[in-house]
């Protein structure tokens, strides 16, 4: 979840790397006087307030309380989230009206108490929007989203607030703050000038005017694509499906039925697509399908997102050049740790030439098999025709091996090897979910048998719910006013199979699978003592979740859990070597098809004067970077959820690489000890990379892990280009 209304002031409840104890010292070595006296001294300042909506009161139940799902409507989520922010509201002003000096425990602690039940109320908001996403609840986000972007440019622009947080920020050696307090207090002045604390009073009021405008624009571009996504191929006669595996076209088949159709539907969702791109054998209707997809929020209709874009990408300029920047990446870019658009370009155009050549030869390969041009809807499907003619590698032979369940249980084995973690499933009705389809998992350090937290996994596409896969809290640990557990989830969008048949996902997907579960693993590792530094930079919070990627083919957890559906056997190493021996295989496609879109996304926002009509944008930049004809965009700009959902990952869709750089360094850190479960480096990985969050500087932290900076030669090796 990538609002960013949920994650203006007080704790980061929604940042991918909130955490859970992993038995550190609570409160980072502060005393727990100390912090017992801080949250006292908080508590006084703020006003005693019974809030009256129901979902914003406390979480009660098992494990510390628990969401209360069943009880959710979006009439009373939307009542909850008015009364919450009045409430906050509330609080703020008696702390920044406070008549004693600003200390940090009056000032600090007390803005991380503040506004805990909107906090509540929120993570109910983000998952009814987001995994449910109903015409109600559509409704209800287009009423309160700019609201709530209102009120939190309203904690940003309250002078006496800021003052009293630039005080103590200023200050913190002169008052004997802690590293971290320091921090905590640095940060917060700094994040409240990046997001216009400094302006006068008119330009406060233009850029909460550009805030609302794009709070709105945001929720509108989601709901559009999500129409778009509501949509499929209807293929009546068998000999349409010729060629997909037997579990897809039995998904395909039960996505028809669903829907009182009468043949087979592929759903206009990557999940769905991808497998009919990779193995239908009718080339017409592979375009169909192909066209249906990349064209979302691109057909001139009212889902067409094109106008909603082109005033996003000019609000968003407009608001940097009022904070004194020259373009949105310079502003956006502030808080990451490539600093500036010029050095994710670097990294991003050092690899870019190998991968455009890398195409070249693969579409060669695929020409000499087609006998005819190679088509964007050919690509992979030719692919795997010359993956099976040069490893003997069928992705159809993978399948069996990765049934739903074994692969989670897998993740569960690797996190517990690593992690001491212990994952045990609740029975249904022990704690309340969002749908039926939801699994819960309580989460124990293994040796001792501490709770630690909740892993909530939803896992199937449906009608409303946003597409991708991604991972996000309901509550973050902390230790500033007692220790907090930590309810942690996946959402991913598999196709669910009819009848009790066994739910088959590709090895992409497995690893998709443990990249989400990694995220988890961020937050339920993570120890220290203030939830606002939580949240990681964004080019590193997709690190944590690449590297677990790599176990997927591990032996002990292949030994252990992936085995054939069907004869219960592992899979064999003969197979493994094949996997192996391709593992750069299509390599070109995927880094093109990825890096075009984080190119043009850095193209788009640092355009001296931004763009109205947006796919002459598109085409004109893919045509400056030398984009191959036969691949497009994973994410072509009318439906680039990630850029035009929030600003999250605006001018930072580069982050996946720049994460890939330590990602694939520590890779190598562990096949190099001649152990990927070594045990030394685990511990160090979630001491120093995993549980401090935002704590310390996370390049010093890489450094303090590996010993030296990452290097990219080991990414270029993943990948198979050339590494001079």
């Amino acid at each position: 979840m990538h609002r960013r209304h949920l994650l203006v002031a007080g704790g980061s409840l929604l940042a991918l790397s909130a955490c859970a104890s992993n038995g550190m010292p609570a409160g980072g070595g502060t005393p727990p006087a100390t912090l017992i006296a801080d949250a006292a001294a908080a508590r006084a300042v703020l006003p005693v307030q019974t809030p009256q909506a129901e979902l914003l009161r406390v979480w009660t139940g098992p494990f510390e309380g628990v969401p209360p799902w069943g009880q959710v409507t979006a009439p009373k989520l939307k009542a909850a989230l008015i009364e919450g922010i009045a409430l906050r509201k509330a609080e703020v002003e008696a702390i920044a009206n406070n008549p004693e000096p600003a200390t940090f425990a009056n000032t600090l602690v007390a803005q991380q108490l503040a506004g805990q039940p909107l906090q509540r109320a929120s993570a109910l908001y983000g998952v009814m929007t987001s995994n449910i996403g109903s015409a109600d609840y559509q409704a209800m986000d287009r009423e309160v989203s700019p609201l709530l972007s209102a009120a939190g440019d309203e904690i940003t622009f309250n002078e006496k607030l800021f003052l009293r947080i630039k005080t103590i920020a200023d200050g913190a050696a002169a008052a004997g703050l802690s590293a971290e307090q320091a921090r905590l207090a640095a940060r917060s002045r700094d994040n409240f000038i990046r997001n216009g604390a400094a302006l006068n009073a008119v330009q406060k009021a233009e850029l909460g005017r550009i805030n609302t405008a794009l709070s709105n624009a945001f929720t509108s571009f989601g709901q559009k694509v999500v129409a778009d996504e509501n949509a499929w191929t209807l293929i009546p006669a068998e000999a349409g499906v010729a060629g997909l595996p037997a579990s897809n076209k039995a998904a395909a088949a039960g996505a028809a039925r669903s829907r009182n159709l009468q043949g087979w539907a592929i759903v206009n969702t990557r999940s769905s697509v991808d497998p009919f791109l990779s193995f239908g054998d009718d080339r017409a209707l592979r375009e169909q399908v192909w066209r249906k997809f990349v064209n979302r929020g691109d057909n001139g209709d009212a889902n067409d997102t094109n106008a909603l874009i082109a005033e996003i990408v000019g609000l968003r300029d407009q608001r940097a050049r009022l904070l004194g920047f020259g373009n949105h990446a310079e502003w956006r870019m502030q808080d990451t740790m490539a600093r500036t658009p010029a050095a994710a370009m670097g990294l991003m155009m050092r690899v870019w030439p190998a991968a455009v050549a890398r195409v070249s030869e693969e579409v060669a390969d695929m020409q000499a098999v087609a006998g005819h041009d190679i088509e964007p809807w050919d690509y992979l499907y030719y692919a795997e025709k010359v993956r099976k003619q040069k490893y003997d590698l069928d992705q159809n032979e993978l399948k069996p091996y990765f049934e739903l369940g074994n692969v989670k249980r897998g993740a569960f084995y690797m996190a517990e090897r690593l992690y001491g973690f212990g994952f045990a499933p609740l029975a249904k009705g022990t704690v309340p979910g969002f749908h039926p389809d939801v699994e819960v998992f309580e989460v124990t350090d293994k040796a001792t048998g501490r709770h630690i937290g909740l892993f909530y996994s939803d896992d199937f596409s449906r009608a409303g719910k946003r597409s991708g896969a991604w991972a996000t809290t309901y509550r973050s640990y902390s230790t500033f006013d007692g220790p907090k557990n930590v309810l942690s989830s996946n959402n991913n969008n598999f196709t669910k199979a009819e009848g009790g048949e066994p739910i088959l996902i590709s090895l992409d997907d497995a690893r998709t699978l443990f990249h989400e579960f990694g995220h988890a693993l961020h937050s339920l590792s993570a120890s220290y003592t203030y939830p606002a530094l939580g949240g990681t930079p964004r080019d590193y919070v997709e690190y944590p979740s690449q590297v677990h990627e790599h176990w997927v083919l591990s032996r002990p957890i292949l030994d252990g859990f992936m085995k054939h559906v069907e004869t219960g056997q592992t899979m064999p190493q003969s197979l493994v070597d094949k996997i192996e021996a391709s593992g750069t295989f299509n390599q070109g496609y995927d880094t093109v098809s990825y890096l075009s879109s984080a190119l043009v996304d850095m193209d788009l926002h640092t355009q001296a004067t931004p763009p109205t009509d947006i796919d002459a944008f598109e085409r004109a930049s893919l045509a400056r970077y030398g984009m191959p004809k036969e691949i497009v965009m994973r994410h072509r700009l009318p439906q680039f959820n990630h850029l035009f959902t929030s600003d999250a990952y605006s001018a930072g869709y580069y982050s996946y690489l720049w994460s890939e750089v330590m990602d694939a360094d520590t890779w190598a850190y562990f096949e190099e000890s001649g152990d990927v479960f070594n045990p030394d480096i685990a511990a160090r990985f979630k001491a120093v990379i995993l549980a401090e969050g935002n704590t310390t500087d996370r390049a010093e932290a890489y450094r303090r892990f590996r010993g030296r900076d990452p290097d990219v030669t080991a990414l270029l090796k993943v990948r198979g280009f050339p590494t001079s």
